[in-house]
């Protein structure tokens, strides 16, 4: 008798199963996109084993509530250490034009850090001058040296670096090494890392992901910071890695192509104070002492804004900055990213921007290291072309930088990619730069991209053999949940 009820049984369970998930979706409060939520429950409903597994592996935004718990009490403890004279130094109140004062207002949503005056800025578009830059700076070191960098690779750049930190401990420099423990899974198990641990450079992995974990926590949401601290006065951020270019893991991409920033003066600590909160939550080692150490001010430096950004804090202030910017833009709007796959309001803030004129370029690799976010992002071609958007494919490698720049007045720089994941699941950092001078270095470099980029033909895209088509437009379908 059993055994024939067990069919029933089954089908039974699973409707319930899925009633249950799909009513989940619908009473997300936090952190659901219309367009997501629609795309989820189409999945449940249409591959019913499959739909529902992927739901509950990668459907939620899950930190863990020990976690979230722990890194509330942990952003409380660190802000509530900071010295009143550092909290509110003169340089914080840096004059922001008018145009971007909304902005400035979004990013202080974001962590509570206003733009700080008084910063000097040089950015790196090359690998190697970055490692270099970054090697000189370990070497001069005389207090510590804080890294936190999503992949680290034990290649040659891996190993300057690493045999840097490892010179630096020799001298008493406290060297601290956060990396991301799926980002950088090859290092953390590598000879280079045991060798720079005997040393004394303390090695951590953030977010350890592994299969008990999994009940609690997504596995895919990742720690995709880049930061670098020396003595508490120099700082470094960007999309780069601790890697060649020629990125050995996916070289046939490479060159990889990146953009980091060198910052010295009061921005510095807001850096400072992520990696401190970043370091508390994976070693239980409070650092706020080093909190109280002020950064030098450069007379006459420019105004600078840091976002940290991660599914434990308003997060849509990077979205909403993002379209925010969009709309400010007056005559020009450059953006380069590796991954697009915005939502929809994003999309429609950027194709607003081109139909009220605005010179709107978007520049993006030709070949990408995931093909399936390839396929997503060229499914946004047609509406953005057709909408006056300029798009570029950039020939000479994987364009791995993640900037934009409004007006030549405003610059940002980031770890973040135009997409969900960025926007919603994984921790990131931002630095938005409010000078003319800087905003038109970074619009220099970006329109070497475009020079070494293909342009997208809006006749010939709309003529494409209808194979592409149906690809490119049944990702789409999907491009919600990547």
């Amino acid at each position: 008798m059993l055994p024939s009820l067990l069919p029933y049984l089954a089908f039974g369970g699973e409707f319930v199963l899925k009633f249950i998930l799909v009513s989940v979706i619908l009473l997300r409060r936090r952190g659901g996109r219309s367009t997501a939520a629609l795309a989820w429950i189409v999945l449940i409903l249409a591959v019913p084993v499959i739909g529902l597994l992927a739901y509950l592996l990668i459907g939620e935004v899950r930190l863990g509530r020990r976690r979230i718990a722990r890194h509330r009490e942990i952003v409380s403890q660190v802000q509530a250490s900071i010295p009143a004279k550092t909290a509110d130094p003169q340089a914080r109140n840096a004059e922001v034009p008018a145009a971007f004062r909304s902005i400035a207002r979004l990013g202080e949503a974001v962590g509570g850090n206003l733009p700080r005056g008084g910063n000097s800025l040089r950015l790196i578009s090359d690998t190697d001058l970055f490692i270099q830059a970054l090697v000189e700076d370990i070497d001069a070191a005389s207090q510590h040296c804080h890294l936190e960098f999503y992949i680290y690779l034990s290649d040659h750049s891996g190993t300057r670096v690493g045999e840097a930190l490892i010179r630096a401990a020799a001298r008493g420099v406290q060297c601290r090494l956060l990396v991301d423990a799926v980002g950088s899974r090859a290092f953390l198990r590598s000879p280079l890392r045991r060798t720079m641990e005997d040393a004394s450079v303390r090695v951590v992995d953030a977010l350890p992901a592994n299969v008990l974990r999994m009940a609690f926590a997504r596995l895919d949401l990742r720690n995709h910071r880049k930061i670098a601290v020396i003595d508490g006065c120099i700082a470094y951020t960007g999309s780069q890695n601790i890697a060649d270019a020629e990125f050995a893991v996916k070289r046939k991409l490479g060159p990889w192509v990146d953009a980091m920033v060198r910052i010295v003066g009061p921005a510095v600590h807001d850096l400072q104070r992520l990696f401190v909160e970043d370091w508390y939550l994976d070693t239980d080692e409070a650092l706020n002492e080093l909190l109280s150490i002020e950064p030098p001010i450069t007379e006459d430096g420019i105004a600078v804004q840091i976002m940290g950004t991660g599914p434990n804090s308003y997060n849509d202030a990077l979205r909403q900055l993002t379209q925010a910017a969009f709309h400010t833009a007056r005559e020009e709007l450059i953006l380069t990213t590796p991954y697009f796959v915005p939502d929809e309001a994003t999309v429609i803030a950027l194709r607003t921007a081109a139909r009220r004129g605005v010179d709107t370029t978007l520049v993006l690799p030709a070949r990408n290291d995931s093909p399936l976010v390839a396929a997503a992002s060229r499914s946004f071609y047609h509406q953005l072309l057709e909408a006056g958007v300029k798009i570029f494919e950039f020939q000479k490698g994987m364009l791995h930088a993640k900037t934009m720049t409004i007006d030549r007045d405003l610059a940002l720089v980031s770890t973040a990619n135009l997409d969900r994941r960025s926007f919603e699941l994984n921790f990131e950092v931002s630095v938005v730069v409010y000078d003319t001078d800087f905003a038109s270095q970074l619009r220099f470099v970006q329109r070497a991209y475009v020079a070494d980029s293909q342009a997208v033909d809006a006749g010939a895209w709309s003529r494409r053999p209808w194979p592409k088509v149906l690809v490119n437009n049944a990702v789409a379908l999907v491009a919600p949940l990547l």
